[in-house]
């Protein structure tokens, strides 16, 4: 499958991705995971997870994150990337990471942990059984779930869901259909949107750090890629992460603009070509779907 034909099989029905070069750290205790990134976790209930910020001491953003709550003191934190600078014991390598997404994710799980498993897992949120941990999570705007198991054990579970996945057109897929995705359902990347320089405001996830200030110059929004060229008149628009959407059938981008610039204003980039500014996220707005019932 070509790395289109992979994102419109996530869209329409499920897509399987390995996530496995996500680095993940175990912590010990509250308040050493609650000292490394922004938001509270002291009220996450065993099971849960968060989508959290670790920021720079300017208070820009190191890296975007999730924690998860194993037990009562014992706390993993997922990156994007692996780094020994977020401490905590590195347990990176030991699982691979499979990505299950898509509407037709849920009916597919089912055949493997049971019907009465996923109608009980709810959005960021995860459960154990045997030698496999689910989460109902992902990165792409669709219903989805992501998958730890043992390294060791990778190969037949890969096989297992590909098998319960094979009525439902379930397609292997790249990291390139899950960019185009995640642009898709404006998602930011590490090194693309996370820049080293942004702050959370300026990246629309000051939700993620609350009580703090940030000054902010220029915001992240999406940019529609149109056929014009060269006028000298506009404001500069800078484009982070570009796909051509399957789903849309037109080019798009993330990137930053001025501040003061709202959705339906024209922007020139870097290259002379002319941009729209649009509100974020492009697919699914109310971002519904990754909420949506799993059978």
């Amino acid at each position: 499958m070509s790395s289109v034909e992979q994102h419109l099989a996530t869209r329409r029905s499920a897509g399987l991705f390995d996530f496995s070069f996500m680095g993940l750290y175990e912590f010990e205790g509250l308040a050493s995971i609650q000292r490394l990134q922004t938001r509270r976790v002291e009220n996450l209930e065993p099971g849960q997870i968060t989508y959290t910020l670790l920021l720079k001491e300017d208070g820009a953003v190191l890296i975007d994150a999730t924690v998860w709550r194993m037990d009562a003191d014992r706390f993993w934190l997922f990156a994007g990337r692996r780094s020994s600078t977020y401490g905590g014991r590195d347990r990176s390598g030991e699982y691979t990471i499979v990505a299950l997404q898509g509407p037709a994710s849920g009916r597919i799980l089912s055949r493997l942990i049971g019907v009465d498993a996923i109608r009980g897992l709810h959005y960021f949120h995860f459960l154990e059984t045997g030698n496999l941990i689910v989460a109902r999570v992902g990165y792409t705007g669709e219903l989805g779930y992501e998958l730890l198991v043992p390294a060791a054990d990778a190969p037949a579970l890969r096989q297992t869901l590909l098998e319960a996945g094979r009525n439902e057109d379930l397609g292997e897929c790249g990291w390139a259909a899950a960019d185009s995705l995640r642009i898709e359902a404006g998602y930011v990347l590490f090194d693309r949107e996370i820049d080293g320089r942004a702050n959370p405001r300026e990246l629309g996830l000051d939700r993620l750090a609350p009580g703090k200030n940030f000054e902010v110059t220029r915001r992240l929004a999406g940019l529609e890629i149109l056929d014009e060229r060269g006028r000298a008149d506009l404001p500069a628009g800078k484009v982070t992460s570009e796909c051509f959407s399957p789903t849309l059938g037109k080019t798009l981008a993330l990137g930053f603009v001025s501040a003061q610039i709202g959705a339906g204003s024209a922007v020139q980039l870097a290259d002379g070509r002319i941009a729209r500014v649009a509100t974020l996220p492009f697919y699914d707005p109310q971002r519904r779907r990754p909420r949506d019932h799993p059978l």
